[in-house]
């Protein structure tokens, strides 16, 4: 057993309305984040099989996942032994919470001005 090993989830997390799947990929890349650095990389095929998902699944929630700005990803490049340059995995960075928070609460905003004035144009 790996006792004293564990990461933890910001409580703001369960403010933002993640869907399960959502929630699962950004635990995920929570556990294999750099502290230090706040990023890691690993394959979306990786994560398909630690959170038992598809990999069109995970792919799909971590493009939502980017929208809430809880991540942002950069494409990197890697260099095989033959020397040929290949795409290599995504490289994420966990955002911090408070961008996401304040992104939803803006969007809730505008989806309540929204309300207004269609109840008004009645």
């Amino acid at each position: 057993m790996d006792e004293g090993r564990f990461f933890l989830l910001p409580n703001a997390i369960f403010t933002l309305g993640l869907r399960p799947g959502e929630m699962t990929v950004y635990a995920y890349l929570i556990f294999c984040e750099d502290r230090k650095s706040h990023q890691c990389w690993p394959s979306i095929g990786h994560i398909s099989q630690h959170t038992d998902m598809s990999a069109n699944t995970v792919a799909k929630y971590i493009r939502q996942l980017e929208e809430e700005r809880l991540i942002d990803t950069e494409p990197t490049k890697v260099k095989t032994k033959a020397g040929l340059v290949r795409n290599g995995n995504l490289l994420y960075t966990i955002r911090p919470i408070q961008e996401a928070v304040n992104c939803k609460l803006e969007r809730d905003l505008v989806a309540q001005s929204e309300q207004r004035r269609t109840k008004k144009k009645r």
